[in-house]
């Protein structure tokens, strides 16, 4: 029994490390917006943007979406399992991705 809960907490750290390193891709991506809109300005200005910055900056959009909607079922269903807030999760995974900086060549 010793080792099935020594097993068993080693697959949440594991599974709370793969949430950080989703929250880590989910705020990379969100800065890539960012910095699509930033480069490219308004898509209302006067012209537009090109067919080209379109399709990178709704790539890039529905690439953030996407790693965001994973992350928070991905959350939803870890603080379920651990009996825990969704909120609480949430705060833990955010303060992890953040103070844990990958090292060089992570």
């Amino acid at each position: 029994m010793m080792a099935f809960a020594r097993l068993c907490s080693i697959c949440v750290t594991t599974i709370f490390e793969e949430l950080v390193a989703k929250q880590r891709a989910a705020e990379q991506a969100h800065g890539r917006v960012e910095e699509l809109r930033g480069m490219y300005g308004p898509p209302t200005q006067v012209g537009g943007w090109s067919a080209r910055q379109t399709e990178t900056y709704n790539t890039a959009l529905r690439a953030w979406r996407d790693l965001a909607r994973d992350l928070q079922t991905a959350v939803a269903e870890y603080a379920r399992s651990q009996g825990a807030s969704r909120s609480g999760v949430e705060e833990e995974i955010r303060k992890a991705a953040h103070a844990q900086t990958p090292g060089p060549g992570a």
